[in-house]
């Protein structure tokens, strides 16, 4: 969890943020509850953002992985993708989270692959898979975000 790895994003997007002095890594990161559940983010674009999380420490009484954890990891990686559709001059706010829960899951890494739906001016809309190590789903999700101006100054 505590490991150190580098987030790809478009070379662009490096270039629009530097030139406003913004470290990226931490502006894109999973945030304080991400980084408590272990979320690491390994690639980022408008188009598709690739996020893992661990099972341990995110599991149910039963020893499943939480839906309330796969919910984190979708809306991590569906802001992420809105955050960046939207630009630097826009913020990206959650209105709308779905999640189906298909299979349970006691140990290893889930990885999380959100694509666009929809992406317009106001709001922005990613559909997320969430995966196991053998590449079955476990869950699907659809988030969709407001697009607010960033407050200048």
């Amino acid at each position: 969890m505590g490991e150190q790895h580098t987030v790809k994003f478009p070379q662009e997007v490096i270039d629009e943020y530097a030139a406003l002095g913004v470290d990226l890594p931490a502006l894109f990161s999973a945030g304080h509850l991400g980084q408590r559940m272990g979320v690491q983010i390994l690639e980022a674009s408008a188009e598709r953002v690739v996020g893992t999380m661990p099972v341990e420490g995110n599991t149910q009484p039963y020893g499943l992985l939480h839906g309330g954890a796969s919910a984190v990891l979708a809306e991590t990686i569906g802001s992420i993708g809105a955050m960046l559709h939207g630009g630097s001059s826009k913020l990206a706010v959650g209105v709308d989270l779905n999640c189906t829960h298909h299979r349970g899951v006691r140990s290893g890494l889930v990885t999380g692959v959100a694509t666009p739906v929809h992406r317009g001016r106001s709001s922005a809309t990613y559909e997320i898979v969430i995966t196991d190590e053998a590449d079955k789903r476990v869950c699907s999700a659809r988030l969709t975000c407001m697009l607010k101006d960033a407050p200048t100054g």
